[in-house]
């Protein structure tokens, strides 16, 4: 007995199966949480590591290669990338997207202890994080106040603010920026210091034995106890001054003969302005796994305690929140959802003319889309832009099978049958189409289930949550709409005169195509050049799109990436800093901005480097994308003299604000500066391609740097070590934390350093002494020599090798697979054989899925062919079906290529979903053609005769799945870029290939279509 029978004679089970569905759909939803794409980050452990002093090539040889050679064996890398730079070592573990990120954690925490001993001593212990160095901060807070300092500001951000949001879930770290953090300034006269036979080394010892803070103990009598308290510490800068660091023929010297002492702030050397006002800044950084939307929310839920606990007058405001854009993206393509369903409607009540009917499918939809969130639930899926995109598609496919069954039901009912009757027979009729084309359009998607990383995660979340749709619908079809049909339709029911009308059309049309369809027939042979010419056609077009990864989205934001002259200082980058505030206040459609300076990549102090964002106004308030508005911008800021401001338009998918377009990784073995005299032979070929915008590359040798050259005979003669005469220059010159100080009941740093006066020149180096063996004074002038040298600011390397990164975006018509093409000729030019080329960011993402997409469509492609072949019991007849792919890749390409989107992530998403659609068309002609030809009908009639029958359902459903992606194909707003691609492929392609599978189909099936043999009998043995 078939489904829809059991259906029909039991009408509560078939409603009662419904409202489970239903209901396991609604429970499902509860539970799934709401984020703009799936989960596609993939875990990165961050290794950063403190070596005060040590100057790049250091860093790198003694601190970077020695942990990376540790890390290389740990199951699961996707790739290692480190940059080493003056003090500071930062190592990128970017694990494979299936790798647990607490075990990647725990196992680089483990290989980093064990190298802990090939470390240099004084190096600080390495700080493990589960977070990318370079990733940008989500969500800007901004702290600010008209009466206190940015001292008091820090300590407010420190005390009641970074603690608060840290604890967040899903917050990796939460930074401040322009802080002003107090500290106890020793300020050290070098003269005064020589005057007094003392060294700065002397007076670091003595803070190091003066100011301690031991435990006392307890005593203890017959009945009482007492603890003992010994204010042996330093706390106030009166306490540092009166402290005696030397005896000189009986006369105390005290700290302040020979050093100016005051409470000030460990480093002002970084700096953040907000609309034009010095504040404190913090940025609040996801882990590479966590939802940003549920990092807003609950910081949205905090900040009023947060506020209420801050003194009056201080305002803490969001100052920039990314997660703005995904939160109305997601709710437009709710809205996108809704328009599709009412057109979907429309186009069913068009064709059938009866409210009646058209309840059916708008009964049916419903629970074929809520039902999906259950699957979703079950696969542990999110709703996300993807899986919401994959149920707005699934409007027209779920419908097509309410279509196809009401349809025929519908005929045989204006044919003079029963509503009953005609339930019971146009169901069973259409039991096989429906399973076929269900089956079909589910094993679409079988090889993206099995596709590896983010693309391939993109892919699977978007396909099984379709695929899911399609199932229930196909369920729904069968058991819901034939038993509403039965009960529902009425026989003979006269129409209006509006109805009639669109009946007259339709039936001229139908009459229309038959005789075109005939005379196709008779011409049949002229099939064979067509086919000729919409080959070379599809050739033309798919050699003239563009390819990327994704479209470049207008998020609303724009970063800016801030570059000074090398050894500018931060009064220097402030100064132009203004310049830069009042060419953003020019632009109306900006509503804030902000930028940090005296911070590079990595998020660490660097004098020239700083970044920035930008605010605009609500996508509705505005005419100009956000992408205009930086190409508007670049001339202004690009014409500010002394500074280099690139406006950086970010990238989608889950990639940093700061991320480029491309970037490429040449890894090559060589000295550094033998690349870097290749890399300005690259970079002047680059920069005569005006389509590449923002060209940068990280390796710099232009740093301005006074090499200190030990004469270690002379040293050893004073006996004096090389280490003593580094940590003297260090202290005087870099500055040292040498103990602790205690200041409104927290702990701040004791900083000992020369006073900014004498310390401005390369000469002023002579004023430091060293203590010989035999306890006299040595100028540091009498055993060095100097000179003023250049030197790299970053060292990188990637996959332990030693690597340079050229990044650059793209001009606004130029593709991103044009660019790289240019980049990579470049450089094969240029650089010898031996240099290889790797990727980066969108690039190694654009890549990889590049490659592995045209495998998953002929995968694609032969899953639907075996499925038919089981189905129809035949080779043959799924090659007849799949003659309809091409016809509809054409128009969908075509589409693309008018509308000038591109080959991207989101349309090759849709022309997988394209195969799966237009084979539909085919499944329906080939199966009611194989049924006429059982009934003794000739193989040319049969054809004729399914074409005939099938072309209204085929119209509607086509009408419906074009209207569908209509919503998507000409939306606008947040997020409209991406919903273009893949709208604009389903009406292109679906329009475009059913026009030409009504023609082409009947006569490919006249050529290869064999007749049909009747079932064989299994003989009876009893």
């Amino acid at each position: 007995m078939y489904l829809s029978d059991i259906s029909i004679k039991r009408p509560v089970l078939a409603t009662v199966m419904s409202l489970v569905i239903v209901l396991l759909g609604l429970v499902g939803y509860t539970s799934l949480s709401v984020r703009e794409y799936p989960n596609i980050d993939e875990p990165v452990v961050t290794v950063t590591t403190s070596y005060s002093g040590a100057n790049a090539q250091i860093m790198e040889s003694q601190v970077t290669k020695p942990l990376e050679d540790s890390l290389a064996g740990i199951e699961g890398i996707k790739f290692i990338s480190s940059v080493s730079r003056e003090g500071a070592s930062i190592i990128n573990v970017n694990f494979v997207q299936s790798r647990n990120p607490d075990d990647a954690a725990a196992e680089v925490r483990d290989k980093v202890s064990r190298a802990r001993g090939r470390l240099p001593d004084d190096v600080d212990e390495p700080i493990i994080a589960k977070v990318e160095a370079d990733s940008s901060p989500i969500i800007w807070l901004v702290l600010s106040s008209d009466n206190l300092s940015g001292a008091q500001l820090s300590d407010l951000a420190d005390r009641y603010v970074q603690d608060r949001v840290q604890t967040l879930e899903g917050v990796a770290e939460v930074n401040i920026f322009g802080t002003r953090t107090y500290a106890m300034r020793i300020w050290l006269d070098p003269l005064k210091l020589a005057a007094y036979d003392l060294t700065a080394e002397d007076i670091a010892t003595v803070l190091e034995r003066q100011n301690v803070d031991v435990p006392s103990g307890k005593i203890e009598g017959a009945s009482r106890e007492f603890t003992v308290q010994s204010t042996t510490d330093l706390n106030t800068a009166d306490q540092f001054r009166e402290m005696v660091v030397a005896t000189r023929n009986g006369a105390q010297i005290k700290l302040a003969d020979v050093a100016t002492v005051n409470v000030g702030v460990a480093d002002d050397t970084t700096t953040f302005r907000f609309m034009g006002k010095q504040t404190v800044a913090l940025g609040i950084v996801k882990q590479a796994v966590a939802n940003p939307l549920d990092i807003s929310t609950a910081l949205k839920e905090v900040l009023p305690d947060i506020r209420a606990s801050l003194p009056e007058g201080v305002s803490l405001e969001i100052g920039n929140d990314t997660t703005v854009f995904i939160d109305v993206s997601i709710k437009n393509v709710f809205m996108t959802l809704l328009e599709a369903v009412v057109l979907v409607v429309l186009v069913i009540l068009i064709f059938l003319r009866s409210f009646r009917a058209t309840l059916i499918p708008l009964v049916t939809i419903p629970v074929s889309l809520i039902g999906t969130f259950f699957f979703m639930q079950m696969l542990g899926f999110s709703v996300n832009t993807l899986t919401l995109l994959a149920l707005v598609l699934a409007i027209g496919l779920v419908v097509d099978d309410a279509i196809v069954v009401l349809e025929n039901i519908f005929r045989h009912i204006e044919d003079g049958m029963e509503p009953m009757a005609a339930a019971y027979k146009g169901a069973r009729e259409i039991a096989f189409p429906v399973i076929a084309m269900t089956l079909t359009l589910a094993a679409v998607y079988v090889p993206i289930a099995f596709m590896e990383g983010r693309t391939g995660k993109l892919f699977t979340e978007f396909a099984l949550s379709l695929a899911a749709s399609v199932m229930i619908s196909g369920f729904v079809a069968l058991t819901l709409s034939p038993m509403m049909s039965g009960r529902l339709l009425n026989k003979h029911v006269g129409h209006g005169k509006i109805a009639q009308r669109v009946e007259n059309v339709i039936k001229k049309v139908e009459h229309g195509y038959a005789r075109a369809l005939n005379k196709v027939l008779d011409a049949r042979l002229i099939i064979v050049p067509v086919m000729l010419v919409l080959g070379v056609a599809i050739y033309v077009v798919f050699g003239a799109l563009k390819s990327e990864l994704s479209p470049l989205e207008d998020r609303g934001r724009i970063f800016m990436a801030i570059t000074g002259p090398e050894g500018a200082t931060n009064n220097y980058m402030n100064a132009y800093g203004r310049q830069l505030e009042e060419a953003l206040r020019s632009v109306d459609v900006i509503n804030s901005f902000g930028f940090v300076m005296g911070v590079g990549s990595g998020r660490l102090p660097l004098a020239n480097q700083g970044f920035g964002f930008i605010g605009l106004t609500d996508w509705a308030d505005r005419d100009v994308k956000s992408l205009d508005v930086a190409n508007m911008l670049r001339p202004k800021l690009m014409g500010i003299p002394g500074i280099l401001v690139i406006p950086i338009t970010p990238q989608s998918l889950g990639a940093g604000g700061q991320s480029r377009a491309i970037e490429v990784v040449l890894k090559d073995s060589r000295e550094y500066t033998a690349i870097a005299a290749d890399m300005d032979k690259l970079m002047a070929k680059l920069n005569a391609n005006t389509q590449l915008t923002g060209l940068d590359n990280d390796l710099k040798i232009n740093t301005p740097q006074i090499r200190v050259t030990l004469d270690r005979a002379k040293l050893g003669d004073l006996g004096i070590s090389a280490g003593e005469a580094g940590r003297a220059v260090e202290l005087m010159l870099a500055g040292r934390q040498i103990t602790r100080f205690k200041y409104n009941g927290e702990q701040y740093d004791v900083m000992l350093q020369v006073n900014d006066d004498q310390r401005v020149e390369a000469s002023d180096l002579a004023q430091i002494t060293l203590r010989a063996a035999s306890g006299a004074q040595v100028p540091l002038s009498n055993v060095v020599s100097m000179e003023t040298t250049v030197a790299p600011r970053d060292l990188n390397r990637f996959d332990r090798t030693r690597a340079v990164t050229v990044s650059s975006n793209v001009a606004p018509g130029y593709s991103v697979g044009e660019g790289l093409a240019f980049v990579e000729q470049a450089i094969r030019e240029t650089f010898p054989a031996t240099t290889m080329i790797d990727y980066k960011g969108q690039t190694r993402e654009f890549i990889e899925s590049s490659s592995s997409m045209m495998l998953t469509f002929a995968l694609a492609i032969l899953f639907i062919y075996l499925v038919l072949a089981a189905q129809f019991e035949s080779f043959v007849d799924p090659i007849i079906i799949l003659f309809t792919v091409p016809l509809s890749l054409l128009g969908a390409m075509l589409a693309l290529w008018i509308t000038g989107n591109t080959l991207n992530i989101y349309s090759q998403i849709g022309l997988v979903t394209l195969v799966g659609l237009i084979t539909k068309h085919g499944i329906l002609l080939v199966e009611f053609a194989n049924e006429a030809e059982l009934h003794g009908k000739s193989k040319l009639d049969a054809i004729k005769e399914s074409a005939a029958l099938r072309m209204r359902p085929i119209l509607m459903t086509t009408g419906a799945m074009v209207l569908g992606a209509v919503p998507l194909a000409i939306a606008s707003g947040a997020g409209a870029e991406s919903r273009h691609q893949l709208g604009w492929v389903i009406v292109g392609g679906m329009t475009f290939g059913t026009f030409l599978t009504l023609f082409v189909l009947p006569v490919i099936y006249t050529y290869l279509h064999r007749p049909q043999t009747a079932e064989m009998e299994i003989p009876d043995h009893d």
